[in-house]
């Protein structure tokens, strides 16, 4: 079935836009001397859609500051007269841990926390289960045939090549031993030296539609494909094909990720750190100066209005390191050079209220898996809305040069573009069950993380893993007042990392 504009209900007014839609940044017109432009005007009417993460308010100053302009424009810095033991830079889980932390040790102690967001948050938490279903979706076999993988024959109602069948049978029921003649430690290390979607080609020799209906596997986890998840690492999350290798199940391999070997025996359980009431909090303040001096460090933000500068006894970045090296000029090399290779990976969360949450139960399914249309994850979220993951990373690239193309045409990818491709997955997920887009949506929220998850070395990308030495070698010990902290600067990215590192950057300078 077809859907047009008006079927979607893509005709009907919504209430706001990002920037990056083409609407002008008024933050550096003129003389950066008035607050940051607000979006076009447009009526508010149900379906409304709002949007949040990395919008164009949060990224101006700070990709201004990258591209050389800001300066031009923002005029001389002007102090406050505020002094504190501390600032904080970023507000996420190593900002909040590292401002925690340095109130443990000094209750008195006065605290800022500094971020560019509007609301100290981040992209949400993984999936709550595996799938249990597969949209095999027109994008990548030609019509859309939705599977339930739960029970017995699944695979016989794949749309997909008798031989694809017969071949993820082998791989799930009683796959061979790819390596018969390397021991357990030279198959990990074979398994080190692929992706998951060559293990499947080249070493299974599987029909190409068992790699397409695999793809996407990995990517509401990580934030991209088979086609840049290492198979040692799929091997270690249990997917298919790795049975027959006789490895050993009760302990990771060297070469699995950190992520990987910390969920070895079943994801652990985090809990998101809240910033003691103790500490000052400012949002919507992009820092863009932080400077050592001779009796206490200057941090600069922007206000809406102008830089005004505080000044601290010590400082803690804990913002990505990207941004550090226009932070903090005067960084060794060493430094910068390490700052520079962490690439963050880029993904897309929607929130979805429906006017009929039944039409959902009628699928008979929770969480939904796709092959290759935009959103790769679907999921109900009770009592009444669908979250959907989507994760732009060209992952052939490799998670490194795919996160930053893939951010590339997410930042000139319009809400509108966005907001139809939401419609229009829902459309052909529930329709068949009565579903009708333009009526049943009452509320979209789209939540654009350019810099979404932090990045974690990995094989086969990252050759330095996991023997060493890593780039974030380069940033231990503090640099006079200022240390560098965040997930960024810990080999392993996931959950405990950034409040690790914030510990660690508290203890430099305390």
């Amino acid at each position: 079935m077809s859907w047009s504009p008006h079927d979607l209900g893509l005709d009907r007014p919504i209430s706001r836009r990002d920037l990056f839609d083409g609407i002008a940044v008024g933050v550096l017109g003129g003389a950066l001397g008035t607050t940051i432009a607000k979006p076009g005007t447009a009526q508010a009417a149900p379906p409304s859609v709002t949007v949040g993460g990395d919008t164009a308010e949060a990224l101006s100053v700070p990709h201004a500051l990258r591209d050389g302009r800001f300066w031009t424009h923002a005029g001389e810095p002007e102090p406050t007269g505020e002094s504190y033991d501390l600032v904080v830079v970023g507000g996420g889980r190593g900002g909040v841990s590292a401002a925690n932390a340095w109130l443990r040790r000094s209750p008195a102690a006065r605290v800022l926390v500094l971020d560019n967001h509007d609301v100290l948050t981040g992209p949400p938490p993984g999936p709550s289960g595996p799938p249990d279903a597969v949209m095999c979706d027109a994008e990548t076999f030609g019509a859309d045939t939705l599977v339930t993988t739960t029970g017995p024959g699944w695979a016989d109602r794949l749309p997909v090549a008798e031989a694809a069948r017969r071949d993820l049978r082998l791989l799930r029921d009683d796959p061979p031993d790819w390596f018969p003649g390397l021991t357990a430690e030279g198959k990990q290390e074979r398994l080190a030296e692929l992706t998951y979607s060559r293990f499947l080609l080249e070493v299974c020799g599987t029909h190409p539609d068992v790699e397409r209906f695999l793809r996407t596997t990995p990517s509401r986890e990580w934030g991209y494909d088979a086609r840049a998840f290492g198979a040692v690492d799929a091997w270690g999350t249990g997917y298919p094909g790795f049975a027959g290798l006789g490895l050993d199940r009760d302990k990771p391999s060297r070469y699995n990720s950190p992520t990987v070997r910390r969920n070895w025996h079943g994801p652990v359980a985090s809990q998101e750190p809240r910033l003691d009431e103790r500490a000052r909090l400012r949002l919507s303040s992009p820092v863009v100066l932080v400077r050592d001096g001779a009796r206490s460090a200057v941090v600069g933000y922007h206000d809406g209005h102008r830089v005004a500068t505080v000044e601290a006894g010590a400082v803690i970045l804990a913002c990505w390191s990207a941004v550090v090296p226009y932070l903090v000029p005067g960084l060794p090399e060493e430094v910068r050079q390490a700052l520079r290779q962490a690439v963050r990976v880029p993904a897309l969360h929607a929130t979805v209220r429906l006017r009929d949450p039944l039409a959902w139960r009628r699928l008979g399914v929770e969480r939904v898996r796709w092959t290759g249309a935009y959103w790769c994850a679907t999921e109900f979220a009770p009592p009444d809305s669908v979250r959907l993951v989507a994760t732009p990373c060209r992952s052939e690239l490799g998670p490194d040069a795919g996160s930053a193309a893939g951010r590339r045409e997410l930042a000139g990818t319009p809400y509108e573009v966005l907001e139809e491709s939401i419609r229009d997955q829902l459309a052909r997920l529930l329709g068949p069950v009565g579903f009708d887009p333009a009526r049943d949506v009452t509320e979209i929220r789209i939540d654009r993380w350019g810099h979404a998850y932090p990045p974690e070395f990995c094989r086969p990308w990252h050759p330095h893993y996991p023997d060493g030495p890593f780039p974030a070698d380069a940033l231990r010990g503090a640099f006079g007042r200022i240390a560098v902290a965040g997930s960024d600067a810990a080999p392993g990215a996931r959950d405990d990392a950034a409040a690790v590192a914030a510990e660690r950057a508290v203890k430099e300078l305390a």
